[in-house]
């Protein structure tokens, strides 16, 4: 429509003979027209909804990296009811977008043999424990970093649920698991003093 503005200042023709020339009905150029002067109630909403958006991002540095499904929830967590698939509409109009795994992550980060028979269950899924230092288990957790994968071995004592053991490096070796339990065991025997 702002072709016809432009082709009627240019060149001094009156709207009317370039919309007709066009064959663009006069109602909906004037009604583009008024629309610039004022926006509808939706344009000023997504305005206002937009505003929030950015707030959300801007609200700590993890914050930059949700995606419309969590920005979504955040919003309707502050009480604005609105639909998931509109934030999605305004935040791809704007170039906003989560953080997401690179390609090659689908299908998982390990390996398995498909000949190795798994560890038996020692303690038959049972983490109730009496006493500190009777039970530990252990986790290897991959954590996506602006510099890339950290992967972070733990072992926590069931009894007080807390870590007593950990270490991090950039691969997941069977060294990194070994050394987070070394400190666990360091930690539990400087401790009890045995």
């Amino acid at each position: 429509m702002s072709l016809i503005d432009n082709v009627a200042d240019a060149h001094d023709f009156p709207a009317g003979l370039v919309l007709r020339v066009l064959d663009v009905p006069e109602s909906t150029y004037y009604g583009w027209r008024a629309r610039q002067v004022t926006p509808s109630r939706r344009e000023l909403d997504d305005a206002a909804l937009l505003e929030q958006i950015l707030k959300i991002h801007a609200a700590h540095e993890f914050a930059a990296t949700y995606g419309s499904p969590r920005v979504w929830l955040e919003l309707r967590r502050q009480g604005v009811r609105v639909g998931r698939k509109r934030v999605e509409r305004l935040m791809r109009q704007h170039g906003l977008q989560g953080a997401h795994l690179r390609r090659g992550w689908k299908g998982g980060s390990t390996r398995q043999n498909p000949h190795h028979t798994a560890a038996p269950d020692l303690v038959e899924r049972d983490f109730r424990v009496s006493a500190p230092n009777r039970l530990w288990v252990a986790d290897l957790t991959r954590i996506l970093t602006g510099e890339g994968v950290l992967w972070l071995a733990s072992v926590r004592d069931a009894f007080a649920n807390k870590v007593v053991g950990w270490d991090s490096g950039a691969r997941a070796t069977t060294e990194l698991v070994v050394s987070a339990l070394d400190y666990a065991i360091c930690r539990a025997t400087c401790v009890t003093g045995s």
